[in-house]
C-alpha cells in the first residue's frame, strides 16, 4: 500500500457518485483535510474479516471485492465495490467486526476517514447521512435479490443475471455491444452464483454458442442483451 498526500474531494473522479457530493466547497475542503489517500495494488487487502473497524473507506477509482470465508475456509464473493462506493460503513455504525475481507482487484485509489471525524460530518451534514442510508438500503436490496436468486433460480438464470448486473455497474458500449470492463476469473464468477467452476464453464459456452456473449481473454462482451434478459428470467 502506498500512502499519498491529502487530495481534494472536489477533484475526485467519483465525486458525483460519493457520499460527499452534496457538500458545499468548505465542507469538502474539511473532509479533504482529514482523510488519508491510499493506493492499493492488485491483491492487497484494505481490511480483513473479523477485524475491528476504525473508520470509513471511500473508493475513488478501481474495483474491490468483498469476500466472506466460511468455516471450511472457502471464500465467497459477497459483492464488488467500485468508484463512489464506501466500505466498512455497516460495521462502523453497528460496532461489529468486519464481516468480510476487502481486496483490491487492480490498482485502486481509496480514501480513509477515521470514525470520530465521519460521525462529526454526519452530525453536521444530514445530506451525508442520507447518502449513507441510501447506500445501505441499496446494499440490503442487492443482498435480498441475491438470496432470492440463489433459492429460486437455476444456474443458467443466475449466470445471466450476474452478467446483466456486471453490465449495469461496469458496462461500456463498444462497437455495438456491451463490454464488461471488469476481469473476473472463472472461480470468482462461480462463487458469485454459487456453483462449481465446471458448471460455470459449461453455461458460458452455451451462452457463446447461442450468440448472446463473446469473450476475448477474460473480457466478456454482451451481443444480445434482450435474449440475455430472457435467459435471466427478468422483466424490466
Amino acid at each position: 500500500m502506498k500512502k499519498a498526500t491529502h487530495s481534494s474531494c472536489e477533484n475526485c473522479i467519483s465525486k458525483d457518485e460519493g457520499i460527499f457530493c452534496d457538500l458545499d466547497i468548505p465542507g469538502m475542503e474539511e473532509v479533504s483535510h482529514h482523510k488519508i489517500n491510499n493506493t492499493y495494488k492488485k491483491g492487497q487487502t484494505l481490511f480483513v474479516q473479523g477485524n475491528h473497524p476504525f473508520g470509513l473507506y471511500c473508493i475513488s477509482s478501481g474495483n474491490i471485492k468483498l469476500t466472506k470465508a466460511g468455516l471450511d475456509g472457502k471464500e465467497t464473493i459477497v459483492r464488488i465495490a467500485h468508484g463512489g462506493d464506501i466500505l466498512g460503513h455497516r460495521s462502523l455504525f453497528t460496532e461489529d467486526n468486519y464481516s468480510a475481507t476487502a481486496t483490491a482487484m487492480e490498482d485502486t485509489e481509496v480514501c480513509f476517514i477515521d470514525k470520530k471525524f465521519i460521525l462529526k460530518v454526519i452530525e453536521k451534514n444530514p445530506s451525508v447521512a442520507l447518502s449513507i442510508i441510501n447506500k445501505l438500503s441499496r446494499d440490503m436490496g442487492a443482498a435480498e435479490s441475491k438470496l432470492s436468486s440463489l433459492h429460486q433460480k437455476n444456474v443458467r438464470e443466475r449466470l445471466a443475471e450476474l452478467i446483466l448486473s456486471l453490465k449495469a455497474t461496469h458496462g461500456v458500449k463498444e462497437d455495438g455491444r456491451w463490454k464488461i470492463d471488469l476481469k473476473l476469473t472463472r472461480e470468482e464468477m462461480a462463487t458469485m452464483i454459487g456453483t462449481a467452476n465446471e458448471t460455470l464453464i459449461r453455461f458460458m459456452t452455451e451462452f457463446k454458442e447461442a450468440g448472446i456473449l463473446e469473450q476475448e481473454g477474460k473480457t466478456i462482451f454482451i451481443k444480445d442483451e434482450e435474449e440475455l434478459l430472457n435467459w435471466a428470467n427478468i422483466n424490466y
